[in-house]
């Protein structure tokens, strides 16, 4: 299994479908599915029945995993960049592909 490239808490941008171009934060990643759950991004709505937890029902909205390959990673002037790793000071560690910045995390 490879090492994961995108991370919780990673500023990610969506490549492609309906919120292509958007930007935000990764608040699940999910590497054996391979998908990712961006706030704000892929948000399904679903009809609620009341029930005992939820007395109100009605609308839910909820964020919807994307695929890993649909987003990428930010770099600190707003661009997409692929991620590679690198070993530092015998460390592996992230870098972005474009600029060559390490990626805490």
């Amino acid at each position: 299994m490879a090492a994961a490239k995108i991370k919780k808490g990673d500023q990610v941008i969506v490549l492609s479908g309906k919120d292509k171009g958007k930007t935000g934060t990764v608040t699940k990643a999910m590497p054996k599915d391979g998908k990712v759950i961006v706030g704000g991004v892929n948000v399904a709505t679903r009809h609620r029945k009341p029930s005992q937890a939820n007395p109100q029902g009605g609308l839910e909205r909820i964020e919807a995993p994307l695929h890993i390959s649909k987003v990428a990673h930010v770099t600190a002037d707003g661009k997409p960049t692929r991620v590679r790793f690198e070993t530092r000071d015998g460390n592996k560690v992230r870098v972005a592909v474009k600029t060559g910045d390490a990626i805490n995390g």
